[in-house]
């Protein structure tokens, strides 16, 4: 068998079934090769950067039961990947990156020259700190194994991003096919279970907490155990809160107070402030979280913190007991504690409720189009709607976890640990195809035009993409930025009102699209989506908007962002 087949049959066999690419010499054989075996569905995006990120979106749409596959050409291909691939990394998200690569007899090797084959480039010493696994393939009987090595690493522990770099004349060998069947026979034989850890210490000190508190990381969402979980913590009342990367996946409920930290709801960050045992599951307390002073935080509480990865545990943020465990075996003790665990506190419930009730409120009305109303209203439009939504990097993005609040059959995806402009739209088309349901973009004038291509091919597949641009003619966020501590010298965010006409530009791409200025017209063109399911854009004129609110400034407390609100204890 060409050996081409046998990545694509590898692939198909482990669960890889989208892939995304833009096609190049260096990897043609590749994708030839899976296009004919049919099973990995290829997607051509127009950029490597937009295969990368569209190719994340898969384990994000599937709870990380699917994984997707970005392939570059060599050189430029592969360079042009290692955003995305830095992205997987950070957000802790398995992803598999193909890079094909010269033949390896015009490999430049420890020769002192910086090049020897056209396109030639060390695909590997790039991305060897932002990936869990890269390797280059120098004989043909390498490339299975090195390839099944790659798909184990990615999933097992901390999942993240694995790089294979094929040269061309190894992609064109030939492999036998009996060697193959066993190589991959023994790869999908059964693991042996892991024997379950009790953490009884742990829900004894939540029996006696008189202010008990979750707060739950994107390391906790894609368990298989977290949704009967979170429905258990549900029925015993549990106030809970989230980092923007557990926030995907958290539905809306009167026991969850949104995300905390620097744009977080000022009702999650008093319930930290003011809580006696905080219990940490997969998140790493950033300096977004917790405010930049760490010993400020939770300072009244008990922290126990889990995690998958020890070097996690104490590291900003020293608990009273850090725990080393894989979480969906703590959430499978925690449920079964869960009959012997007494209802949350009453009189803490209803503090908090009555905080949230109290804050949870629209710090907009003198803008023209307020953002607490215009994500509120997304959140009432789409309650009874099985989507996803994917935010872009920047005051979209905070306006949008701060305020949206999720129904069952949705969840929202984000670039954590990176922060990067651009992601939403590649991200959008690999979270929708995956997913197989509608999805919902929300992106700025800046973000939207660093990948704007892939609404191309949004249009050609006719996939069912909503992308909401929020256009205040700036890169809001760092002009605010540069307000609060440069004098208001607003160099490279601000235009003077000048911005590309977002609705003329969706519509040169085949997308019906929208330019709107209140509520009412982007109430009316949601739903026009929402019943024919078509691609659509929508621009949210608001040139006025400049600001998150409420927001932490540099070294106050988390429970003291401007504006000041005093909501007691």
């Amino acid at each position: 068998m060409k050996a081409s087949d046998a990545v694509a049959k590898v692939l198909a066999d482990h669960n890889v079934l989208y892939g995304f690419e833009l096609i190049g010499g260096m990897i043609a054989h590749l994708v030839d090769s899976i296009n004919l075996l049919g099973k990995t569905k290829l997607v051509s995006m127009h950029h490597e950067q937009g295969a990368a990120f569209a190719a994340s979106g898969v384990a994000r749409a599937t709870h990380h039961k699917v994984m997707g596959v970005a392939l570059g050409t060599s050189g430029p291909g592969a360079t042009n990947l290692i955003t995305g691939i830095a992205d997987c990394w950070l957000d802790s998200h398995p992803c598999v990156f193909l890079t094909g690569q010269v033949n390896t007899h015009e490999l430049k090797g420890d020769r002192a020259i910086r090049q020897q084959g056209f396109q030639e480039l060390d695909s590997v010493a790039l991305v060897s700190s932002i990936t869990k696994y890269a390797h280059q393939v120098t004989h043909v009987d390498d490339l299975i194994p090195s390839l099944l090595k790659a798909l184990r690493i990615a999933r097992e522990g901390r999942p993240g991003p694995v790089l294979l770099d094929i040269p061309m004349d190894i992609q064109r060998a030939e492999i036998d096919d009996r060697v193959l069947d066993q190589l991959i026979k023994a790869s999908l034989a059964v693991p042996v279970a892991q024997s379950q850890g009790s953490y009884s210490e742990v829900w004894d000190a939540l029996a006696k907490a008189q202010k008990p508190l979750f707060l739950i990381g994107g390391g906790a969402v894609n368990c298989p155990h977290f949704s009967r979980w979170l429905n258990q913590i549900g029925k015993l009342g549990i106030p809970h809160v989230a980092s923007l990367k557990g926030a995907e996946k958290l539905t809306a409920s009167e026991h969850y107070l949104g995300m905390l930290g620097a744009y977080g709801t000022r009702a999650a960050n008093h319930a930290v402030q003011n809580c006696d045992l905080l219990v940490v599951f997969g998140s790493r307390m950033d300096v977004r979280q917790t405010g930049a002073k760490a010993e400020t935080f939770a300072a009244h509480a008990q922290v126990i913190q889990f995690d998958l990865d020890t070097a996690q545990l104490d590291n900003r943020v020293k608990a009273q007991q850090s725990i080393h465990a894989e979480l969906d075996g703590v959430f499978a003790d925690f449920i079964a504690h869960a009959t012997a665990l007494p209802m949350a506190p009453a009189a803490w419930r209803a503090h908090l409720a009555k905080v949230f009730e109290q804050s949870f409120a629209d710090e907009y009305a003198d803008w023209s189009v307020s953002p607490f109303a215009l994500f509120s209203s997304l959140s009432t439009l789409t309650a009874d709607r099985a989507l996803d939504y994917v935010a872009d990097v920047g005051n979209n993005q905070m306006w949008a976890a701060h305020t949206l609040r999720l129904a069952p059959n949705q969840a929202m995806h984000h670039s954590g640990g990176l922060g990067t402009m651009g992601f939403a739209i590649p991200a959008a088309v690999g979270v929708s195809i995956a997913g197989d349901k509608p999805v919902i973009v929300i992106t700025g004038d800046g973000g939207a035009q660093l990948n704007i291509q892939e609404l191309d091919i949004i249009a050609r597949d006719q996939l069912p993409i909503l992308t909401i641009v929020m256009n205040n003619h700036s890169l809001g966020m760092v002009r605010g930025f540069q307000e609060m501590y440069f004098e208001g010298r607003n160099s490279s965010t601000y235009w003077n009102g000048y911005t590309s006409q977002f609705k003329a530009l969706g519509e040169a791409y085949g997308i019906p699209s929208h330019s709107v200025i209140d509520q009412a017209a982007f109430n009316a063109a949601v739903t026009e989506f929402l019943a024919n399911g078509k691609p659509m854009l929508i621009e949210v004129l608001m040139p006025d908007a400049r600001e998150c609110r409420p927001r932490l400034e540099f070294g106050r407390p988390i429970d003291e962002q401007s504006p000041l609100m005093d909501l007691g204890r």
